[in-house]
């Protein structure tokens, strides 16, 4: 009867695998085009604001994923440009995801295609997401043609998802869609376009003004609202000295009637 090996093992083992697959690549490989990069950077910034709002939404960036496969069990390894999972526990993942060891597997694979760097073999990384590891759902993107394609995995193969009525691509249930605009994947989550880094700067300090302006309306208004009331103060203090110099008048004019009268 075989026994299974202690996790401690499991993950030395991984970790040796991971090590090795790592000697193995390809100076190019690590070579990554502007188009790629830059569009990473946009979705890494976008799920930055996606995870606040949703923390078991969580991305991970080039993550070597390692799986069994197969009746052999044999170690398959594929490294997508993003790759989502869902969790409701903080995912610890150091030099790879190691699908046995890991609570949830990979939601969602993003990949990034650039006619000026052919680092991966895309064809065998499809493959890999929808024959063996069943990912959910698969983005892939062509910068360059401008071309993007969300593909579903329906339970035998990959189909594309077809755009709602917004024109967008949509993942139910994570409530994000997916489109272009100017010319770069972005994201909407709960029916709202997703402010990048640049874009929630711009954002906060024009908050920052407007708050400033209305701070400023309200302290010219405060200013107002004093200088008024000095002068109902003044007003009032002036009406007040009148009405005492009146009734001191008519004091005087009262005794000097007495004094006439009794004459």
């Amino acid at each position: 009867m075989s026994q299974e090996k202690p996790i401690s093992l499991v993950r030395i083992e991984y970790a040796k695998a991971a090590e090795a697959y790592l000697r193995t690549l390809p100076p190019e490989h690590f070579m990554e085009a502007t188009p790629q990069a830059r569009q990473r950077k946009i979705t890494l910034c976008s799920f930055d604001v996606i995870n606040a709002r949703r923390p078991d939404i969580q991305l991970f960036n080039e993550l070597l994923v390692q799986y069994r496969h197969g009746r052999q069990q044999v170690l398959r390894q594929v490294v997508p440009d993003n790759m989502a999972v869902v969790a409701t526990e903080e995912i610890k993942a150091e030099t790879s995801y190691d699908i046995p060891l890991q609570p949830e597997r990979p939601y969602w694979m993003f990949e990034y295609v650039s006619k000026y760097s052919q680092r991966k073999d895309y064809e065998d990384s499809f493959h890999k997401y929808e024959r063996e590891l069943k990912v959910p759902y698969y983005l892939l993107f062509y910068p360059d043609q401008q071309e993007l394609t969300l593909f579903r995995h329906n339970g035998k193969k990959y189909v594309s998802v077809k755009p709602n009525g917004t024109g967008r691509l949509a993942v139910a249930d994570l409530e994000i869609e997916v489109g272009l605009v100017d010319g770069w994947v972005r994201f909407w989550f709960r029916g709202e376009l997703v402010p990048l880094s640049a874009e929630l700067f711009r954002d906060l300090e024009e908050t920052r003004r407007r708050a400033d302006r209305e701070k400023r309306r309200a302290d010219k208004l405060e200013q107002g609202l004093g200088n008024e009331k000095r002068r109902t103060d003044d007003e009032k203090r002036r009406a007040d000295d009148e009405k005492r110099r009146a009734d001191r008048a008519e004091q005087e004019l009262q005794r000097l009637r007495a004094q006439l009268q009794g004459r």
